[in-house]
């Protein structure tokens, strides 16, 4: 499998009774599929992959598996305890995803050799594709991801940390150990902002947060960046991606609140966040709404 374009996380909705909402997922997805999503991955972090139960996270990556039609690839969010882990990619395989974003496991910090046999065992529970997703308490050593890149199912490795020089030396460490094909991502949340520097230690990939609510705007960035466009790319940091950073960091849990709220503003009820998590203030989602038009101006001028 080889990722192309910009990475879709949609957001997963919840219905008035707090439920997942199905149909206004598929809307969801669908609208991000026809708008030229690269990938789709269900469930995962701005997915509120931490607060869906085993049975919604399996009905999310079917209900995202069924909106995508075969046009794109969908991938799901599996991670926590190493038996819950488990379980959720065997049910994960019967959804139809094409595979398996694998987050960190639950509190603890474990050894180098620990991380690498949680992601091990992971692995060997399902035949589907595994990319790896390193942050908060599963950070790899440029050793430990070679050895992680060495796992036959694992195809890529997503980065939440942000250590540019140790991802660097991850990559070369990689690409001697398993090859050119393997694959690097850039998690951070608003990704866009760090992607010119990721580009350069040989991580072009990202998922892009933004595209679920402004996929004009993700596009745009998109091309800005594949065609060289340096104004069209400097000025949308400037004038969108900057300001929304800023905005984000208002408060914990605004990498995924704020996504939500975006969604909402573009006219898909997709409810609000679940606990632990907080919906944005009032003068934030107003904030947002500006943004949003002022990005919009960029691209379309």
């Amino acid at each position: 499998m080889t990722f192309q374009g910009v990475l879709f996380f949609p957001v997963t909705p919840f219905g008035a009774d707090g439920g997942v909402d199905e149909s206004l997922l598929a809307a969801h997805v669908t609208k991000g599929v026809d708008a030229g999503a690269g990938a789709v991955f269900a469930g995962c972090g701005t997915g509120e992959f931490h607060a869906l139960s085993g049975d919604e996270m399996e009905a999310v990556a079917r209900v995202a598996v069924k909106s995508a039609a075969g046009r794109t690839p969908v991938y799901a969010g599996a991670g926590g305890p190493l038996p819950v882990a488990i379980e959720q990619v065997r049910r994960l395989a019967r959804t139809g995803v094409g595979g398996v974003l694998l987050l960190p496991p639950y509190l603890v910090g474990g050894t180098q050799p620990g991380v690498v046999d949680y992601v091990r065992q992971v692995a060997a529970a399902t035949d589907l594709p595994v990319v790896f997703y390193q942050r908060a308490n599963a950070v790899l050593t440029p050793d430990a991801a070679a050895e992680v890149a060495r796992i036959p199912t694992v195809i890529g490795i997503k980065d939440g940390v942000g250590n540019l020089e140790l991802m660097h030396r991850i990559v070369l460490a990689v690409r001697r150990a398993a090859g050119p094909d393997f694959q690097f991502f850039n998690g951070l949340p608003t990704a866009e902002m760090t992607v010119p520097a990721y580009r350069g230690v040989g991580v072009p990939l990202y998922s892009s947060a933004v595209f679920a609510f402004a996929p004009e705007i993700a596009l745009g960035f998109h091309r800005a960046i594949t065609t060289g466009d340096h104004e069209l790319r400097d000025e949308l940091l400037d004038r969108f991606y900057a300001p929304l950073v800023a905005l984000r960091d208002e408060r914990p849990g605004y990498p995924v609140a704020l996504i939500k709220a975006g969604v909402r503003l573009r006219g898909l009820d997709v409810g609000g966040v679940r606990a632990p998590l907080t919906d944005p203030l009032p003068e934030h989602v107003d904030r947002l709404a500006e943004l949003l038009e002022e990005g919009l101006k960029v691209v379309q001028a």
